[in-house]
């Protein structure tokens, strides 16, 4: 069985629509396309007209994906959530927004080199994930839970591997 890559080199990405659409967690990617994008394209055209309706079904997109996100966490954690990862993944799909817009505005006049909007864009990536989107995992010791469980885990594989040595 041949498995996708969970992910396309996003350290390479040049803007946040490449980061988010082609090179990061391509099955989250894949599944958000298809169950939230499209369903709210299609329902936003009736509002908006084609030219905005995808606009607005990106930000829905990014909503979706930071309320499953404070799902998860909390699922993790058991701490009731802060609303910064979902502020993470709105501040995101607003990003992406404009920058739609930017490049509707300048197509084909001015572009910027890749060795500049690449590390503009995983700086962006990365400076607002450490303002927003992981300080509520580090708050809540999740990091030390999970690295107490691998001790755990490891404890009982050498248990294991020593009842089996034994027979």
């Amino acid at each position: 069985m041949e498995l996708e890559p969970p992910s396309d080199e996003p350290y390479l990405s040049t803007s946040l629509q490449d980061f988010w659409g082609r090179r990061w967690n391509l099955m989250v990617t894949y599944l958000l396309r298809h169950t939230v994008y499209k369903p709210a394209r299609s329902f936003f055209d009736n509002m908006l007209g084609s030219m905005w309706a995808p606009l607005a079904a990106v930000l829905a997109a990014f909503i979706v994906s930071g309320l499953m996100h404070e799902l998860v966490f909390y699922y993790v954690t058991r701490v009731s959530p802060t609303w910064e990862v979902t502020w993470y993944f709105v501040l995101h799909g607003a990003c992406v927004v404009v920058e739609f817009g930017v490049k509707r505005v300048f197509s084909g006049k001015a572009q910027l080199h890749w060795a500049v909007s690449t590390p503009l864009t995983v700086g962006f990536v990365v400076a607002t994930a450490m303002w927003l989107f992981f300080p509520p995992v580090l708050r809540t010791g999740a990091v030390e839970k999970a690295i107490e469980e691998c001790k755990v885990l490891l404890d009982f594989a050498k248990v294991l591997w020593k009842v089996n040595s034994f027979w």
